[in-house]
């Protein structure tokens, strides 16, 4: 993981933009969540115009050429088509036409997914520079009157720049734990615009916005991360003790603080970026990856955990030894 970045839009929607227009208060949003705000994308922007920008965040970073890119994968949940891809949208705009381009869709675990796909193009030896950029517009999927939902996501995009590491070398990633329980994927869904119940057909309104069961996410988060960071543990013959940083999908501050004292994390060894930005699902892990760097947090050394869930319902985890 040679690389990061990130970008955000300009909008920023505080709680308070909330409490004018429903039945809320600060105080209610952020004992709930510990967001305080979050980035709305303009009108006209959509999720590949968050994507082009952090991509180029990443590759000026790694000072590479987008010509020299194998791949571009986009872990994204709010694509502006069906298809074509963010992925082939944003590999055109950044120059990369001779790269592999594709979505991959694991809600809020994307991330995680996508540099376990990227790091196995590179170990096949059929890459050297994988371009990896969660990019989520969820401002448009969101109901805007659904109290539960509407006050949780946010927009925003940012990556990693994955490249093949010297012969023998100790840094890069671990180890991963990836899994799904489809069982539970109605407890979060957006029903309407796929095959199921596509868009032209006759549908309620609020079918066509995010849906939640936040108590059962909430249990199945909490115990899916802590499951599979132990597993992964285990794998690699580590104890939680042994990682330097832990970042996890920062999708409500409740559920990482209740993952957290499950695992035994020293609390100062976890970044958090919630409270300014929300749930920006794939983006998640990486625009907290890369303030912590900017901010001195991640340096270079460090094992990191990266740890999220999603909708699937999916979790996955990843031990990475940074070393840009």
């Amino acid at each position: 993981m040679s690389a990061l970045g990130a970008y955000v839009p300009d909008r920023v929607v505080t709680n308070a933009d909330f409490v004018a227009r429903m039945d809320t208060t600060d105080e209610w949003i952020f004992s709930r969540t510990g967001i305080r705000e979050r980035r709305y994308a303009a009108e006209d922007e959509a999720t590949s115009d968050l994507a082009v920008r952090a991509a180029q965040a990443i590759l000026d970073d790694a000072g590479v050429a987008a010509a020299d890119l194998d791949a571009v994968i986009v872990p994204t949940c709010t694509p502006d088509y069906l298809f074509p891809s963010v992925a082939a949208l944003t590999a055109d705009r950044i120059g990369a036409r001779r790269a592999a381009a594709f979505d991959l869709q694991a809600a809020c675990s994307g991330f995680v997914y996508t540099l376990a796909q990227a790091a196995s193009m590179i170990e096949s030896g059929w890459a050297d520079n994988v371009l990896v950029v969660g990019a989520e517009k969820f401002s448009n999927l969101v109901n805007p009157d659904d109290r539960s939902t509407s006050i949780l996501f946010g927009d925003g995009a940012a990556g990693a720049l994955v490249t093949a590491g010297d012969p023998g070398s100790t840094n890069g990633f671990l180890g991963f734990d990836l899994g799904a329980d489809g069982s539970l994927g109605c407890e979060l869904l957006i029903p309407v615009g796929g095959t199921r119940h596509p868009a032209a057909k006759a549908f309620e309104p609020q079918d066509a916005y995010l849906q939640m069961n936040g108590r059962e996410v909430f249990k199945f988060a909490t115990r899916a991360m802590e499951e599979t960071t132990s597993r992964l543990l285990d794998a690699l013959d580590m104890s939680i003790g042994d990682v330097d940083l832990l970042v996890a999908h920062q999708a409500n501050q409740r559920i990482i603080d209740h993952a957290v004292g499950r695992l035994g994390v020293d609390p100062s060894k976890v970044f958090n970026n919630v409270e300014k930005y929300g749930n920006t699902s794939a983006a998640s892990i990486p625009l907290a990856l890369t303030e912590a760097r900017d901010q001195g947090v991640l340096a270079p050394g460090m094992r990191v955990l990266l740890v999220g869930f999603g909708a699937g319902l999916t979790w996955a985890s990843t031990i990475v030894s940074y070393e840009p």
